[in-house]
């Protein structure tokens, strides 16, 4: 009876997936015919907006009306039903939970994209030099295979703490015994949980500002290398007075990139603490204000906070492509 019942469900995804697939591909055809028995002129200005359409649709249905009532909320009280003006906004910016986790995403923003993007551009031309380059470069790459839950249940071990005298079962505190200290709780000391959370989400994207920084570095022809080596400059010099001015429009990709990523971070922090212990970002502050606390304006102001925070980057990350497609 239960495989009777699962080969129902999978014949009717399998029926959902053809249906779907076929009514799409059913839909462009249809529109392409229609299009095609009306003028040239006409059809060369309609044909584009066929193809696009259905895409514009999806983003006008799914982010863009999502976001204008997102700031329409976030002008309103608790309940979405009274008018209360920039109050949410101020709560925002003066509330003492609010101002901790500003300084956290800060932190976050300051030791994540620097070390990140710092020790990825140091690797990737260190590597570059090796015969193990493949190896290297898949190992130290292979934490971005991890989703942000999964690496964060990993350092959840690495960081797991018993009291002195009991038999340590993290990495961390193992070692620290070993070495004849105290043990330590890594996120529950509130000197030092933001670091150790910082820690997780630097072993993950090190790998992939490596990777990008790497294609970058080899695209620098061997000539100009050679050259500098030749007019007598060192390996140091070389570094910052030949690879980085070269390579500096990916190193702001990558910077912009990896800002995204950390003002938007909220998995770390929810599964290691909970944003507790004063370890709250803008992101978890949101979730709390939103869905624990029932405070739709609030959240909603906070969500507003936090994309109007990103629009820059992602304005910078436009005008440089835009740059590099103009200087090619």
């Amino acid at each position: 009876m239960l495989e009777s019942a699962n080969l129902t469900l999978i014949l009717k995804a399998l029926l959902a997936i053809a249906i779907g697939s076929g009514g799409v591909i059913a839909i462009f055809y249809a529109l392409n015919l229609l299009v095609e028995r009306l003028p040239k002129p006409l059809r060369q200005a309609i044909l584009p907006w066929i193809y696009i359409g259905p895409s514009l649709l999806l983003l006008t249905a799914y982010l863009i009306l999502p976001t204008v009532r997102t700031l329409y909320i976030s002008f309103f009280g608790k309940r979405s039903e009274d008018f209360v003006g920039l109050q949410n906004y101020i709560f925002a910016f003066t509330d003492p939970d609010m101002l901790i986790a500003f300084r956290n995403n800060l932190l976050w923003l300051v030791l994540v994209t620097g070390i990140s993007v710092g020790l990825g551009l140091i690797i990737a031309v260190l590597v570059d030099r090796v015969r193990y380059e493949a190896l290297a470069k898949s190992l130290i790459f292979l934490p971005m295979a991890i989703s942000f839950v999964g690496a964060s249940v990993i350092w959840r071990f690495i960081y797991a703490y018993r009291p002195e005298g009991s038999d340590q079962i993290g990495i961390l505190n193992a070692i620290v015994v070993a070495l004849g200290f105290e043990p330590v709780g890594w996120l529950v000391n509130r000197a030092i949980n933001n670091f150790a959370l910082i820690a997780i989400m630097i072993w993950l994207y090190t790998g992939f500002c490596m990777v990008l920084l790497s294609s970058a570095v080899k695209g620098i022809p061997k000539d100009v290398i050679e050259a500098a080596r030749i007019d007598g400059a060192n390996e140091l010099q070389i570094f910052w007075r030949v690879i980085i001015p070269m390579i500096m429009p990916t190193i702001t990709v990558v910077t912009t990139t990896i800002v995204v990523f950390v003002l938007k971070v909220f998995d770390v922090v929810f599964v290691m603490t909970g944003g507790n212990l004063d370890t709250d970002v803008i992101a978890s502050r949101m979730i709390k204000e939103m869905f624990n606390f029932r405070n739709f304006g609030r959240g909603s102001a906070i969500a507003t906070i936090l994309l109007l925070a990103v629009i820059p980057v992602m304005v910078a990350n436009i005008r440089r492509f835009r740059q590099q497609e103009m200087s090619r």
